[in-house]
């Protein structure tokens, strides 16, 4: 969906979504709460709908076999043989990434474009004999597969020596975002990492005037910091959010770049003033850059960081480096597939289908219980009424049908319809009114519940606390996840 659809949807569609055709001569029909502020724009939504995205670092560390360069080594060594940035789109493609984004420049200074501000580039490499542009074959091969194009520009700079003289380093920098941002298309995402050394250069980073000036030049991307403006670090780089994950937090309380706050970050603050959804960075390997002797992580354990990471409310950006040759090694690109393979398979088919659906209230007719159920990529929801919080609590339950409330599930799947914001607290999932099945706190894009046993009943009901306003609830999901160690 491109961007001008989104911002209808959201200015328009998220004021009507959910309320059913009025017949002629009916009455009027109830209109939407009102949404709880803050609320996500039209970039963000887009962004979120995306679940799974993917990262490649590759750059002088990978000829060097390190993560961290000195900004000091040779341009002579990058010279990558068979560079294909089309197959790297097959390495995304396989995992289901609709966005991927390149490290353009590492904390080692070294530029994958021909920079006009610096000598220290492919341009002076042998490369395509010093005509190569990394981040123009990325972003062109990107563009081909329909797959949206993001950069990574490290403000930490090992090389430059401006580095450390605010004025010009600064300067530096806009000029090489204004390059990023003007000859390579439409960008998506564009990554500042507050990553450095204990014993950096003392360097005070402009990023307001970095933030407007991105903005101006694409008006519709997502800017990513520990501190938004658009996405925020999610605190850790193992691609797991916290238990309890929202989507707002209080920019103001967040310095970028410093330490302490990454549990905030992890968490997000139900008081938050600032919508600024968490993105869960991990890379495949133990190491961000290709190493020769490490290996991806098995399916177990990236099927664990989604249920983690997307199942809780976050993005997950994946992160698959080429190795020396330019290409992406074919082992990893398997396991990509095996992963997308295997969500696939548990997702695909949803136990809670043929289910009635009853709940505590309903607003109107347009927010029936049965929205619960609709597959309409959440433009439906179920909305109760006010009062309905104040008696007895929220809940929804789902009758199945006779033919298929033998079949046991492991997975649950709650949706909020964040268009009107994040509201849900606290939740409980029962089965056939007695068992506690699952809990927790937030709910916001996705919450997936892994149950530690599988079960199988006629009816299954959610309660929620949501003292936020009430809950608005897009899509409720069993599913049965046959690679759990708990189903043989």
């Amino acid at each position: 969906m491109g961007v001008a659809s989104l911002t209808l949807l959201c200015l328009v569609a998220a004021a009507a979504a959910g309320m059913a055709s009025s017949a002629p001569g009916a009455g009027p029909r109830v209109p939407p709460p009102l949404p709880v502020l803050p609320i996500p724009n039209a970039a963000q939504l887009a962004w979120q709908r995306r679940e799974v995205i993917m990262f490649f670092h590759f750059g002088m560390n990978t000829f060097t076999d390190s993560e961290w360069g000195t900004g000091a080594e040779d341009p002579s060594m990058f010279a990558p043989a068979a560079l294909n940035a089309t197959q790297w789109m097959d390495a995304a493609s396989a995992a289901g990434a609709s966005l991927a984004i390149l490290v353009a420049k590492h904390h080692d200074g070294f530029c994958l474009w021909p920079s006009a501000y610096t000598a220290h580039s492919v341009r002076a490499s042998p490369f395509h004999n010093g005509a190569g542009d990394v981040v123009r074959e990325f972003t062109d091969a990107a563009h081909a597969r329909g797959i949206d194009a993001g950069l990574y520009l490290s403000p930490w700079d090992r090389h430059d020596a401006r580095y450390g003289r605010e004025v010009e380093y600064n300067e530096y920098y806009l000029a090489q975002l204004h390059e990023l941002l003007t000859r390579y298309g439409k960008v998506s995402e564009i990554w500042f990492d507050g990553a450095k050394g204990k014993n950096a250069t003392n360097m005070t980073y402009h990023f307001q005037e970095w933030f407007q000036t991105v903005r101006q030049l694409q008006s519709s991307i997502n800017i990513f910091s520990d501190a938004g403006p658009d996405v925020r670090w999610v605190g850790d780089e193992q691609g797991f959010a916290g238990a309890t994950c929202w989507s707002t937090v209080n920019r103001s309380m967040i310095t970028i770049g410093a330490t302490g706050i990454e549990k905030y970050l992890n968490n997000g603050d139900p008081r938050g003033t600032d919508w600024v959804p968490p993105e869960c960075d991990v890379s495949i390997r133990p190491g961000w850059f290709w190493h020769k002797n490490e290996t991806a992580k098995p399916r177990s354990k990236l099927l664990e960081i989604y249920y983690n990471s997307v199942g809780r409310n976050c993005v997950l950006l994946l992160n698959v480096p080429p190795n020396s040759t330019g290409l992406v090694d074919a082992r990893d690109i398997a396991r990509l597939r095996e992963f997308r393979a295997t969500v696939t398979r548990i997702f695909a088919t949803d136990l809670a289908a043929g289910s009635t659906a009853r709940a505590s209230s309903e607003r109107g007719a347009g927010f029936a219980a049965g929205n619960v159920l609709l597959d309409d990529a959440g433009e439906t929801y179920w909305a109760p009424t006010a009062e309905d919080g104040r008696r007895n609590g929220y809940w929804i339950e789902l009758r199945r049908p006779a033919a298929t409330r033998a079949r046991a599930f492991n997975v649950v799947r709650i949706q909020e319809h964040v268009v009107l914001g994040q509201r849900v607290e606290r939740h409980e999932v029962y089965v056939d009114g007695v068992a506690v099945v699952a809990n927790g706190t937030t709910v916001g894009h996705k919450r997936l519940h892994r149950l530690p046993v599988a079960v199988a009943g006629k009816t299954v009901r959610i309660w929620f606390v949501a003292r936020r306003g009430v809950p608005l609830v897009s899509a409720v999901g069993l599913h049965l996840d046959p690679f759990a160690t708990n189903v043989m």
